[in-house]
């Protein structure tokens, strides 16, 4: 039986686990372009009122994982930069750079927000590492055109808006975080969360119904089955 590929495309594993790469990836937020003069790739003052925006970049179509969908700029930590808690924020800082042209911010800026493990039925898995950042002055941010094609600021509910309307392709974790970080009030008392709170891992499980996979989060009905 021919089993349908969960919904970004990942490849199922029918084999054993497959050992999670370590990565990390940058939720840069800035204030509504309204508010501090800056109107930047893709930005617009916001309609719905909320006082901050996140910015996500589109994945090339041509990439074999997750392709054409809206992500946080990240990906994995390479070799050379070693290994934990430090790894992580040099391969953060590294990919928001080279992914959306952002500079100017120092690893030890970064604050944790989440941390997510790919399902072992999926072949593909990364162990993934969230930080959260305030955009710097003056940010410019710009797609490489390579890995990313496109970028767009947006607030957290502009962006649930554009998927429920299905005008706005999301990755299951980007979907879940914009949820959490749509409940903030602005960057500040975001920041303030990331910087007080203890960060456990997020374990989805990718269950097989029929010929379908489905994604579950822990405590979500499904989830053992």
């Amino acid at each position: 039986m021919q089993r349908q590929r969960p919904v970004t495309g990942e490849q199922l594993n029918d084999g054993p686990p497959t050992t999670p790469r370590q990565s990390a990836a940058v939720i840069l937020v800035r204030d509504p372009p309204a508010r501090h003069g800056v109107r930047d790739t893709g930005g617009a003052p916001s309609p719905d009122g909320s006082s901050f925006e996140l910015l996500l970049v589109q994945r090339n179509p041509a990439q074999p994982f997750m392709g054409g969908y809206w992500v946080f700029p990240g990906g994995a930590v390479d070799a050379h930069e070693g290994e934990g808690d430090a790894a992580h924020r040099l391969a953060a800082v590294r990919e928001l750079s080279e992914e959306a042209g952002v500079g100017g911010i120092e690893p030890a800026q970064l604050e944790k927000f989440s941390r997510w493990i790919t399902p072992e039925l999926l072949k593909i898995r990364f162990d993934a590492h969230f930080f959260v950042v305030r955009a710097p002055a003056g940010t410019n941010a710009r797609a490489d055109g390579r890995e990313c094609v496109d970028l767009r600021w947006d607030t957290p509910r502009a962006l649930l808006g554009a998927y429920a309307s299905g005008d706005l392709a999301l990755a299951f974790p980007t979907l879940r975080l914009i949820e959490q970080l749509s409940v903030f009030a602005d960057a500040d008392a975001l920041l303030e969360h990331a910087r007080t709170h203890e960060v456990q891992p997020t374990r989805p499980r990718a269950v097989l119904t029929g010929e379908i996979a489905r994604l579950y989060l822990p405590g979500e009905e499904g989830y053992d089955d």
